[in-house]
């Protein structure tokens, strides 16, 4: 099984740092010292993509969600799966532009370059088992009802980076100002998004179990229902979601 990677980019990177030393792929693109680059760090060939044949092969489509029509004018042939991770364009939108047998959508996010991706995946039943086979190989796959689905798993997914860093990086922030050491801080904050993912309970059975009557805890959810905070986090996902519909 060998893979085509079209596209360069942070996502491109991420996914094929994730698939290499199991699966063989090559990248396409525009930009060949870009294309370069990339098959230099990752050791695999690379091709221009003006009259690039996707004919037979499995493709990952990885560039920006605008570029989508471009491609599709640069390329030629039918693929056998076209897997897309573009934000917002919906299963239609790819049959429209890209001739393949089966189409796939996917949302991973930037730690597939560890393995460590949780993927929303949805699309033809028959490309159903290729896809989780390639996908799980950059971590966890969650099958999806639809593209309405996958939108929503965007904005937890792909999005969900972004917020949690925001949100760790003022936790260790407010751990320097108690007093620690910003590398201990840091250190410390990590450990506890690593400790959390581990966690099997309900989301509140985990709250409830560390908080207290009268506690330390307690007096920090108070204050951070005070500020909105929940509200806020609740908020940036719709946002996010409706967005993604924009597109």
């Amino acid at each position: 099984m060998k893979i085509s990677i079209i596209g360069y980019g942070a996502m491109a990177r991420a996914i094929a740092e994730g698939l290499k030393g199991d699966v063989e792929f090559e990248v396409v693109g525009r930009d060949e010292e870009k294309l370069k680059n990339f098959s230099k760090e990752f050791g695999c060939p690379y091709y221009i993509i003006d009259g690039y044949d996707i004919s037979g092969k499995i493709v990952i489509l990885a560039v920006k969600p605008y570029a989508l029509q471009e491609v599709s004018m640069r390329i030629k042939g039918e693929a056998d799966v076209l897997i897309s991770i573009l934000a917002g364009k919906a299963l239609f939108e790819l049959q429209k532009y890209i001739k393949s047998k089966y189409y796939l959508r996917a949302m991973p996010n930037i730690a597939a370059k560890y393995k460590a991706s949780t993927t929303a995946v949805t699309g033809d039943e028959e490309a159903k088992e290729i896809g989780e086979k390639i996908l799980s190989k950059i971590g966890e796959v969650v099958w999806v009802n639809n593209d309405d689905e996958i939108d929503m798993a965007t904005a937890i997914i792909g999005s969900g980076p972004a917020f949690l860093a925001i949100i760790a990086e003022a936790i260790s922030d407010g751990g320097v100002y108690t007093g620690l050491k910003r590398d201990v801080s840091e250190k410390l904050t990590k450990g506890l998004f690593k400790s959390f993912a581990s966690l099997k309970e309900t989301f509140p059975d985990i709250k409830n179990s560390v908080m207290s009557p009268k506690g330390t805890t307690a007096e920090g959810v108070k204050t951070l229902e005070e500020e909105g905070v929940r509200g806020k986090i609740l908020n940036s996902i719709v946002k996010t979601y409706e967005k993604s519909k924009k597109i």
